[in-house]
């Protein structure tokens, strides 16, 4: 199944280590078929989390051709991959270059590396990162579907 990705952010006043008040705005990932449902999904999955007043202050569509997921407890961040994979236009016969943006949850840089590599291990097209930045995403809500 081709999932459809959106990033939605989430903004809602935090109380800090230190008992200041801040207002944040975070950005989430949720698996939706539309912007409507992007907003009601958000909205149900944050709302055991929040105490206090939120709102959904924006949602644009992510576009992420795969998520390296981990179950490791250390890997609390996520990392965006831009990868550029050289493909050859038969009717042409000229190399042609398409870019993929892949996310990776890890633990820091030199791990999402890791990851990364270990997942395009043995994939059959060239391919090279063109970037390997962390991202502000706070977590990831997949598809679950209703129960009756």
């Amino acid at each position: 199944m081709n999932n459809l990705w959106f990033e939605c952010k989430v903004k809602y006043e935090k109380t800090l280590e230190n008992g200041a008040v801040k207002k944040v705005n975070e950005p989430y990932l949720v698996d939706a078929l539309n912007f409507t449902e992007a907003e009601r999904r958000i909205i149900e999955e944050i709302t055991p989390y929040m105490t206090g007043i939120f709102e959904v202050s924006d949602i644009k569509r992510a576009r992420y051709a795969e998520i390296i997921e981990s179950s490791e407890e250390k890997a609390d961040r996520f990392f965006r991959a831009k990868l550029v994979f050289i493909v050859l236009d038969e009717k042409s016969g000229k190399e042609k270059k398409t870019t993929q943006n892949i996310l990776v949850q890890a633990a820091d840089l030199p791990d999402a590396l890791q990851k990364l590599e270990a997942a395009m291990k043995g994939i059959a097209m060239d391919y090279s990162i063109a970037s390997l930045a962390e991202t502000l995403i706070m977590d990831i809500f997949h598809y679950k579907p209703a129960e009756n």
